[in-house]
């Protein structure tokens, strides 16, 4: 009797593993008590008891989400405002605690937002290297690659702004210096949110070219964006989430259509 068939290997690698993952805000009240340590002790101690003696509010944020996430993906998150989206790439980032499941990442995720921080008393230039710095980059990585950054970005097109104070830049500058020191670097996982949402189209069309190359030379890419045109010409995949839930995940033409259907209704 010949040997069943062995099942077929999936040869693509795996870089983020989300299972069954449920994020819950918690929204202090104003119930009596709060602001001592003893209120403070208790809440530790009997939480469920003391949140609800004291006001506080959950909000579920993300129920029950699952995916897997593959090397050389690019995949679009979106939904509508408060759908959980950010608070999803957060989670994956390593910068929010989970309630219930588990995530798994395969080298270090990198969060790149538009409203990250930079040091405004400091100059762009000083910036760029910092930003290096804090990603890992040596000082020599940093120094070889920093014309490439200030070209990319922009920034000096219309006068010597490197060299000014990040608080002189308007805020579609200081995005565009972001989004250019965080592609300087080859990600393991990399998380956009709403990056290409700002600067002109001249800079949108420079990201979406490097988010491919990105792809091409390292790991995964995940992208937020309100925009169905940036999801469209930058991801082969897209995960629709909705009031913290999974509505839908797959091919980027199929989901997006069906979520523009919802956007109409």
């Amino acid at each position: 009797m010949p040997a069943p068939a062995a099942a077929p290997v999936d040869p693509r690698v795996p870089t983020v593993v989300v299972d069954g993952v449920d994020i819950v805000y918690r929204v202090n009240g104003t119930g009596s008590g709060r602001g001592s340590a003893t209120a403070a002790l208790n809440r530790i101690l009997r939480r469920k008891e003391t949140e609800k003696a004291s006001g506080v509010r959950k909000v579920h944020a993300v129920k029950n989400v699952s995916f897997v996430a593959y090397k050389g993906e690019a995949i679009g998150l979106i939904g509508t405002n408060g759908s959980g989206k950010s608070t999803l790439l957060k989670a994956v980032a390593g910068l929010l605690p989970v309630e219930n499941g588990r995530i798994f990442t395969d080298g270090q995720p990198s969060l790149l937002g538009v409203n990250a921080a930079l040091m405004n008393d400091l100059t762009g230039e000083r910036n760029v290297h910092l930003g290096g710095l804090a990603m890992g980059m040596s000082r020599a990585e940093i120094k070889e690659r920093y014309q490439d950054i200030v070209d990319f970005s922009g920034i000096n097109e219309k006068g010597d702004f490197i060299t000014l104070p990040m608080r002189t830049y308007s805020s579609g500058m200081a995005a565009r210096l972001r989004f250019s020191i965080a592609a300087a670097k080859n990600h393991d996982v990399l998380l956009i949110d709403e990056a290409l949402a700002t600067g002109d189209a001249k800079f949108q069309k420079r990201s979406e070219e490097r988010i491919r190359e990105l792809r091409k030379e390292a790991g995964t890419v995940f992208l937020v964006s309100h925009s169905n045109k940036s999801i469209r010409d930058t991801c082969e995949r897209v995960i629709w989430l909705e009031r913290g839930e999974m509505r839908l995940d797959g091919p980027t033409d199929e989901v997006i259509r069906e979520y523009e259907k919802f956007s109409k209704r």
